[in-house]
């Protein structure tokens, strides 16, 4: 049952027990009025049978009777009775009601013996109409009170539920991964429900690939610093032992070297801090690439992929590029560099691929980056985790967009659309590189 028929049903049966309660009242007020008209009727031909009677010194006689029959709109009193004065109403004056029923003359009608005098009386129509009247607005204002209180209850009874979404919804907030939801009658709650259980279910699966990815960075960062190590120790190590010695040669002989061997002592050392300088140099670029301006994006591409070429990898690598590109900021062009440096780091690590293209070229809308390879592809259940999360999440800090599906030759196809911005945000801190 939905919300609106639970309200319309309540209100509904509240208005025919309403409609039902007035008309019993009505039809008991209208069952003694009949009586009281009839019995009024009955009394009124009583007095005119009596008077039609009686003597003409019996006159007297006819008074009580008269003051018992409790006629309506009607005044009879015999020949030595005072008038009858209508009783003053504070509510009928105040509505002026008296004023539009102007004084009407007494007949004199002479039955049997006796004379009569008769006149309307209308003070008992109007106290007969202001008590219909009380009785009407009395049942009305019955009738509207009750109501309220009616769609009030119906109200708070079928919006009670809110109350149980409301306490899942600060459950949800505070990290919990239930809401915890009864099961509702009403269909719309039914379906709110239903969507905050699936809210619950995305925030679960956004909360574990939020630990995935930080667990992923840190375990690059102590990758990394491990790399480091490593190349410091084994290249700039061993360069660095090579200079220390033809320094220490030079210090111990060079008093009695001749100007010859000094010299290729001291050819020897360029050399060593030209390898040495080299060294730096690749360890500096892997770890910040530089040029990465609006010019620079397509030589560091460049020299990226050329980079793995000359690793002798087995795998083909083919780059291509549009002969320009519009104007991007350093965030951008960071993110795409880092996107192809983790796509390649997966293609030679785990596609078993012959050839691998990667192509960037510009659209209406902004960048389009392609990476496709002929390996092996992905499994069924692809999941977002390792690289493929960090790559995501590096795509979604500038706005853009992720697909990842198996090319129609099998492989994979890694398909990016990042938004250009026409104004540079500089200042902005990288994420740590990500590796699969």
């Amino acid at each position: 049952m939905d919300l609106r028929r639970r309200l319309v049903g309540s209100l509904s049966l509240l208005l025919a027990a309403l409609l039902a309660g007035t008309a019993l009242v009505q039809l008991y007020s209208l069952r003694a009025d009949v009586a009281a008209e009839v019995r009024a009727s009955s009394q009124l031909v009583t007095v005119l049978l009596a008077a039609g009677t009686l003597a003409p010194d019996q006159a007297q006689a006819l008074q009580p009777l008269l003051a018992q029959a409790g006629l309506r709109h009607l005044s009879i009193r015999t020949e030595g009775q005072v008038p009858l004065q209508p009783a003053r109403d504070s509510l009928s004056g105040w509505l002026g009601l008296e004023a539009l029923v102007p004084p009407q003359p007494e007949q004199q009608i002479r039955i049997g013996q006796q004379t009569l005098y008769i006149a309307p009386y209308p003070h008992s129509e109007i106290s007969e109409r202001l008590a219909d009247t009380v009785r009407l607005w009395s049942t009305l204002l019955f009738f509207s009170g009750t109501t309220l209180l009616v769609a009030w209850w119906s109200a708070d009874r079928a919006l009670r539920p809110v109350r149980e979404l409301e306490a899942s919804l600060h459950r949800l907030a505070r990290g919990e991964p239930d809401p915890a939801l009864p099961q509702f009658d009403l269909r719309e709650f039914g379906r709110v429900a239903r969507a905050i259980d699936h809210l619950a279910q995305a925030l679960g699966a956004a909360r574990v690939a939020q630990q995935a990815l930080a667990r992923q960075l840190i375990k690059v960062r102590e990758d990394e610093k491990r790399t480091l190590a490593r190349e410091l120790h084994d290249e700039m190590g061993q360069t660095l032992t090579a200079l220390n010695v033809t320094a220490a040669h030079l210090e111990r002989h060079g008093a009695t070297m001749a100007p010859a061997e000094v010299g290729e002592c001291a050819v020897e050392l360029r050399r060593e801090l030209r390898t040495c300088s080299g060294q730096l140099r690749g360890m500096l670029k892997t770890l910040r690439p530089h040029g990465l301006s609006a010019h620079g994006l397509q030589q560091a591409l460049a020299d990226l992929l050329q980079g793995w070429r000359s690793k002798q990898t087995a795998i083909t690598f083919e780059l291509l590029l549009p002969a320009e590109l519009p104007a991007v900021d350093e965030q951008l062009a960071l993110v795409i560099y880092r996107v192809v440096q983790e796509a390649l780091t997966n293609v030679v690590r785990h596609s078993g691929a012959v050839s691998c293209t990667v192509q960037l070229q510009a659209t209406a809308v902004g960048l389009q980056l392609d990476v496709m390879d002929d390996g092996c592809g992905l499994p069924s259940d692809l999941a977002w985790q390792g690289g493929l999360l960090g790559m995501r999440e590096r795509i979604s800090m500038v706005d853009g967009q992720l697909q990842v599906w198996h090319g129609p030759a099998g492989g994979l196809h890694l398909h990016a659309q990042f938004p250009v911005r026409q104004q540079s945000c500089a200042g902005v801190a990288e994420l740590a590189g990500v590796t699969a």
